[in-house]
């Protein structure tokens, strides 16, 4: 009899002290997780820089479809239209932005297929004075381009080469090969040399491992130089200034043509610039996927 009262009490106390657990857990408030502006800061963060970053283009693209009458209008709210765009159409812009469009892709071509043989050569065959003709090539995008200007502009003058769509495109080669050789060098020494190696067991030459091997396997790098490559051609305004006068000039020279005695034309200044962001934001995207690999690769190495 006795056992049995210390069982039941010994039951009795282990329901009443699940019930007090249980009524503590009621009364308890809920645990509530970290406000929402810490869980989402890095993404407001980068949303601010982001917006900070194109703050200027997207200025600029509003400012290309304002009227011209309200272009010093500080309101958000206007009616767009596409006048300044229009105005393009009446003067020679389309050609300079053809005369940009074509020099950039020549200069591009060349220096790539220059360049990168060249870088290839340069990481895989040994040779005396192998690591000087890198750092004379490198030296050749130390100098301004003012020190280049004179012998440029005489020479051409000589050649009959002034004014020219190829000869502003020979001109750019020479800045842009320096870049592709420095670049490309870099990917290929990535690359394992044991690969072409293992070509070359199989039957291929030199060349064709090169062309199947090593250079597939620097296609991100490929890419993000091409764009480089484009970018500095299509941004010149100092070469094309001096070396071109009517034929062969370019988008960035044909702007400042807007910035008249009697005024700017902000219209046309706003609907060109516009219209010159197109063709390289056009090309990046195109190669974004081996633009970003080739931008990152080496950061990390083995």
């Amino acid at each position: 009899m006795n056992s049995a009262s210390r069982t039941l009490g010994a039951s009795d106390l282990a329901g009443a002290h699940e019930e007090g657990a249980g009524l503590a857990g009621l009364d308890t408030p809920p645990r509530q997780g970290p406000p929402w502006w810490r869980v989402h800061s890095r993404s407001l963060t980068v949303a601010v820089l982001v917006l900070l970053v194109l703050s200027p283009f997207l200025w600029l693209v509003q400012l290309s479809f304002k009227p011209a009458a309200d272009i010093f209008d500080d309101s958000l709210l206007f009616v767009p239209t596409l006048e300044g765009f229009a105005s393009l159409l009446q003067g020679n812009f389309l050609k300079s932005f053809g005369n940009s469009l074509l020099v950039s892709t020549l200069s591009t071509g060349f220096s790539l297929l220059i360049g990168i043989p060249a870088a290839y050569a340069l990481t895989r065959w040994k040779f005396k004075g192998r690591d000087r003709i890198a750092l004379w090539i490198l030296v050749t995008r130390m100098a301004p381009p003012i020190a280049f200007t004179i012998p440029f502009f005489l020479a051409y003058q000589y050649l009959g080469l002034q004014d020219t769509v190829i000869g502003l495109a020979i001109v750019y080669l020479t800045f842009n090969l320096a870049i592709v050789i420095w670049l490309m060098q870099t990917f290929f020494e990535a690359v394992p040399a044991s690969l072409e190696e293992a070509a070359w067991i199989d039957g291929c030459g030199v060349w064709q491992a090169f062309w199947q091997v090593a250079l597939p396997l620097t296609a991100p790098g490929l890419a993000a130089t091409a764009v480089m490559c484009f970018i500095f051609s299509w941004n010149d305004f100092f070469y094309a200034l001096i070396l071109t006068r009517t034929h062969a000039i370019t988008a960035p020279v044909s702007i400042v043509n807007f910035l008249q005695y009697e005024g700017w034309e902000w219209t046309k200044i706003a609907a060109s610039g516009t219209l010159v962001m197109l063709p390289v934001i056009a090309f990046t995207v195109l190669v974004r996927k081996y633009l970003v690999r080739g931008l990152t690769a080496g950061g990390i190495k083995d």
